[in-house]
């Protein structure tokens, strides 16, 4: 009977042995395959999270590793909508070097309250989110409610922080702006994407190379713009603090609990509290030099004002953002100046006839027809005009097939200007920054790289 009961006792350490085999390895195998679809929750704290996956995410990463050189143990989390690896694998073939900045990827939508903890938004230091790309690898149909829906799920999640967010969120239509701001209150920055474009590609046509200007403000290599708050000048005037640095250059001041103010009356004075805007290489530059000489009077001669001549533009393709090209342009043309559009495109002119019946200052012509047409461009005259805008067809071309398009009037223009021995002032608009590089041959006064653009300003907000 003991050797009996001793079998029998045997028999059920195995069994229960092989099941807590069983457990563990099934348990076990579960968190390994959580941790390969990114599906655990991060640890870290003081980080910053970037919700939403497009192209965009490459160029925040890219700058924010910049801006945490100086720091040792940099994080920046990225919460997306597809599989952990291939966002590892696309990462790492982005951005090479690193420092000391460690890229973690989860998958999850920034939609849910549930895969918002997994990022561990409560102990980050900021936020960024970015409209999300659809399955074609392409920004989806109305990014603006993703990013409302985003910023809902953060602000009024029942367990929530205490303590404010510090969110920055790109909005792409400005009937959409007041909801977010509204979602997102004092806690949200919002970056009105066409805006922002419209209102660069307008001053870059009128003056090539400004976008070189605003991507070495904009980025975190050279010089930046910064806040700094001196009390070394306070009681002094705007117009002394403008003298006051020997290696960077003030451009505006920030009143305590007041709005920034750029370049302002000279005789503002500064008081306790107030910030100082600079444009600077690093913050801890912005020291006081020695006091200036006094300017010589006599030196000072008054320039003559040029008489303004009506101008006339031309914009070749079309895009979401051509209606605020327009009306942006209209604030620095001459009275009596035409803008002449011609675009393929089947919404362009009830767009333009909605959008952008006040003009003051130019009189609108649309034309439709094929803008990589040579026989179109030759019938247009373009070495007549004085300023030449090329936009993508981003609305309904992919990137690479948009660029190709724009490469293709860029080359054709590039001929009519050498056989008709007549410069012509092209801006144009490129979607991915790789092919910049190939655009440099169609010798055009500049290029603007809007997602590139968007990308740096939400990472230095």
């Amino acid at each position: 009977l003991f050797r009996a009961w001793m079998f029998l006792v045997t028999l059920l350490g195995i069994f229960i042995l092989s099941t807590l085999i069983g457990v563990l390895s099934s348990g076990l195998e579960e968190q390994l395959d959580g941790l390969r679809k990114g599906r655990s929750r991060v640890v870290e704290h003081d980080h910053t999270v970037v919700l939403g996956w497009s192209a965009q995410v490459f160029p925040i990463i890219s700058e924010l590793v910049e801006a945490n050189a100086s720091r040792r143990k940099a994080c920046v989390v990225v919460l997306g909508e597809k599989d952990k690896v291939e966002m590892e694998d696309a990462i790492a073939e982005a951005i090479d070097d690193r420092r000391t900045t460690r890229i973690v990827c989860r998958n999850g939508s920034p939609r849910s309250l549930h895969d918002l903890r997994i990022a561990g938004i409560d102990s980050a230091r900021s936020i960024i989110i970015v409209a999300p790309e659809n399955d074609q690898g392409e920004k989806s149909d109305d990014p603006d409610v993703d990013v409302i829906k985003a910023l809902l799920a953060i602000t009024n999640n029942p367990d929530r922080k205490a303590s404010k967010y510090h969110i920055v969120a790109e909005i792409r239509d400005p009937k959409n702006f007041a909801v977010a701001q509204m979602v997102g209150k004092d806690e949200v920055e919002l970056v009105l994407v066409g805006d922002l474009v419209a209102r660069i590609m307008a001053q870059t046509c009128r003056q090539s190379g400004l976008s070189v200007v605003y991507t070495e403000l904009l980025d975190f290599g050279g010089d930046e713009i910064y806040f700094k708050e001196e009390p070394g000048l306070v009681g002094k005037t705007y117009a002394e603090a403008l003298l006051a640095y020997e290696d960077c250059a003030v451009i505006g001041l920030r009143p305590k609990g007041g709005a920034p103010m750029l370049n302002p009356k000279t005789d503002t004075p500064i008081s306790t509290g107030d910030r100082l805007i600079v444009v600077a290489e690093d913050d801890d530059a912005i020291k006081l030099g020695n006091p200036p000489a006094p300017a010589s009077a006599a030196a000072i001669v008054p320039a003559s004002e040029p008489e303004m001549q009506p101008e006339r533009s031309l914009i070749l393709g079309w895009t979401w953002r051509a209606p605020s090209v327009i009306n942006e342009l209209d604030n620095y043309v001459p009275p009596g100046s035409t803008i002449h559009v011609v675009a393929d495109s089947d919404t362009a002119e009830e767009t333009i006839r909605t959008d952008c019946g006040t003009l003051k200052r130019q009189k609108l012509q649309f034309r439709r027809a094929d803008t990589t047409d040579r026989r179109v461009l030759d019938a247009l005259k373009v070495q007549g005009y004085d300023h030449v805008i090329v936009l993508c067809y981003s609305d309904t071309h992919g990137v690479q097939k948009a660029d190709a398009t724009t490469l293709i009037t860029l080359l054709h223009l590039r001929d009519i200007a050498e056989k008709t021995n007549h410069r012509i002032p092209v801006v144009s608009e490129m979607l991915d920054i790789k092919n910049r590089a190939l655009a440099e041959v169609t010798r055009a006064d500049d290029f603007i790289v809007s997602d590139r653009l968007v990308s740096l300003m939400l990472s230095q907000i």
